[in-house]
């Protein structure tokens, strides 16, 4: 399995002949691995890789150990990788060919290839049930006056009680999103971006995760990061 981890930019189109297709951007920066996780030490197989950079001072010193443990550096000499995300491998996917300090890029995908994306959609705060779950309403005729978006009946008389999984309205969005089998359209090595056909969740620089079949790419340790 590959992945990395990218930035939402924006949405465009992309022409082919005299065909229009609609695509998210996503910026896709050199990703170092930061830990190999193994099932006789963690329990299960996973890859954590990194992501962006912060300013050192706000990062916690536990993280600075564990980042230390990577042996690479941004131009400053600090360890300061922004976001670490894990990425669970089955028993197929060599871990012995990745080692900390080791960095995934964009190359590492295809045009064509199929992949799973994991981002958080946007929160829209708390919403009815009309915008939340599509209730129709009441109908707008016969003195309804202030009830129209109102949900109606939530429940029987004689129980006197709301049961759970009831729709209501409460908090909108916000939420761990999962598209799967998106294709890529476009590789673009020369920007570090990812061209990807349809919609990606989420807002506009926020951090998405991809994940697709086939091997992954993974190149030697740096000695910097390229913010």
């Amino acid at each position: 399995m590959k992945f990395i981890i990218g930035k939402k930019l924006n949405m465009t189109q992309v022409w082919d002949e005299s065909k229009s297709t609609p695509v998210t951007v996503l910026e896709v920066q050199e990703c170092p691995v930061a830990q190999i996780k193994n099932v006789e030490k963690d329990g299960y197989r996973a890859v954590q890789i990194g992501f962006g950079l912060k300013k050192k001072k706000n990062i916690k010193k536990p993280q600075i150990g564990h980042l230390k443990k990577m042996g690479i550096l941004d131009s400053e000499n600090n360890h300061n990788i922004r976001y670490l995300k894990e990425f669970r491998v089955s028993e197929e996917d060599l871990l012995e060919e990745i080692n900390v300090g080791d960095y995934v890029s964009v190359d590492t995908f295809e045009i064509g290839d199929k992949i799973d994306v994991v981002a958080s959609s946007k929160g829209k705060g708390f919403q009815g049930v009309v915008k939340r779950y599509g209730f129709k309403g009441a109908l707008k005729t016969h003195g309804t006056k202030d009830q129209v978006r109102m949900p109606g009946s939530i429940g029987a008389t004689g129980p006197a009680r709301v049961f759970k999984g009831v729709r209501m309205g409460g908090r909108m969005g916000g939420k761990r999103i999962t598209v799967k089998n998106l294709e890529i359209v476009k590789v673009d090595i020369e920007n570090n971006q990812l061209y990807i056909k349809g919609a990606v969740p989420g807002t506009r620089n926020g951090i998405v995760m991809l994940k697709g079949q086939g091997k992954l790419k993974v190149k030697g340790a740096k000695s910097k990061l390229i913010s």
